[in-house]
């Protein structure tokens, strides 16, 4: 089977949406399928592409198996709306105009969000090209948006969900990447159940093998022995980590307890900010991290955070984050509630 998969981001980006798109392709390829994956120049999350991609319009490449073909986007970094809207839109159309261009005779085409227009490109590209299109459905636009209050219920909301209806309807399949959200587009958009499908992410338990505590990075950032709470992932509007904070100020009398936050993303410099005036000696900020020294930092720690600011919609929400925690033998302390929750704490692995 010739299967198109349509995401924006891909590695070398970090992150959930580029790791699940990255470990299904490579799979489906290992099982023999011929798997193309259409998606964008790096740039996430810093809006900076690297120099050789600049001013490039397409690039064909070949990563483990899977053929990837890479599409202009006018890079923005994961803040604010209007460039991010625009950055959006651009992959949209040069997505379905280099699809055109340059992937043949497919059999099926799925295309993923975040974001929407990602998959409004995989849907006319499924059309235009007369295959089956499945909506993977990784993220609730607009609804998400709402939810952290990066916009607020106008017209450009209704419109969008209004497309998100429309695509919907107009799937061949939808995939979810957990019960709770299966649960809330047939709530909120009167879609069957039955319509829909439930694939999880997941852990490469070739990589995420357990570690030593004491090793390189231990060393290398000088913990030594005290107990690091580590909280690696996308530093956004999401995360609520301003909260994390607070605790670090309550705790930071306690000179053998270090929190550490690693990765990118809106809210980083804000944070580093508020730190910097909380006076908090026992926070640390570390850069995004290529994924062989993620796995060094999960071992270094001694409890993994998952942290969503609190809000109905993200009591469906499974962080991906989880797994990999688990994968590395390392608790959880997460404030997520509902699916999370319960995965949690039926596997003993944290509260």
């Amino acid at each position: 089977m010739k299967i198109v998969y349509v995401s924006q981001y891909f590695p070398p980006e970090m992150g959930a949406p580029s790791a699940r798109v990255y470990e299904f392709s490579k799979e489906w390829a290992r099982s023999g399928e011929s798997v193309t994956v259409l998606t964008a120049f790096a740039h996430h999350p810093t809006g900076i592409k690297a120099p050789e991609d600049r001013r490039v319009i397409t690039r064909r490449e070949r990563v483990d198996g899977v053929n990837v073909v890479r599409s202009y986007i006018f890079a923005a970094p994961n803040k604010g709306v209007k460039k991010r809207m625009l950055s959006y839109a651009s992959f949209m159309a040069s997505a379905v105009f280099i699809g055109m261009l340059r992937i043949s005779s497919p059999d099926i085409i799925v295309a993923t969000s975040p974001q929407l227009l990602c998959a409004v490109a995989g849907y006319c590209l499924a059309r235009l090209k007369g295959v089956p299109f499945v909506f993977e459905v990784r993220d609730l636009w607009p609804e998400s948006m709402l939810a952290v209050e990066v916009m607020k219920d106008n017209v450009l909301v209704r419109i969008l969900r209004c497309v998100s209806r429309y695509l919907y309807y107009h799937s061949e399949q939808i995939v979810t990447v957990g019960e709770g959200y299966r649960r809330k587009i047939a709530e909120l958009y009167g879609v069957p159940e039955d319509r829909m499908a439930v694939i999880t992410n997941g852990v490469d338990c070739d990589l995420f093998v357990p570690g030593k505590r004491d090793n390189g990075i231990r060393k290398e950032y000088g913990w030594g022995d005290r107990f690091v709470v580590l909280y690696l992932g996308t530093h956004g509007m999401a995360h609520a980590l301003y909260k994390v904070l607070e605790v670090a100020d309550r705790l930071k009398e306690r000179k053998d307890i270090q929190f550490v936050f690693v990765g990118e993303g809106a809210e980083k410099e804000s944070l580093k900010k508020k730190a910097c005036q909380l006076g908090l000696a026992n926070v640390e900020f570390v850069d995004q991290q290529p994924k062989s020294r993620v796995v060094q930092f999960y071992a270094a720690c001694d409890l993994g955070l998952v942290t969503l600011r609190k809000t109905g919609l993200f009591q469906e929400v499974l962080p991906s984050k989880i797994f990999e925690y688990m994968g590395m033998e390392r608790p959880v302390l997460t404030s997520v509630d509902g699916q999370a929750r319960k995965i949690v704490e039926e596997a003993d692995a944290g509260v």
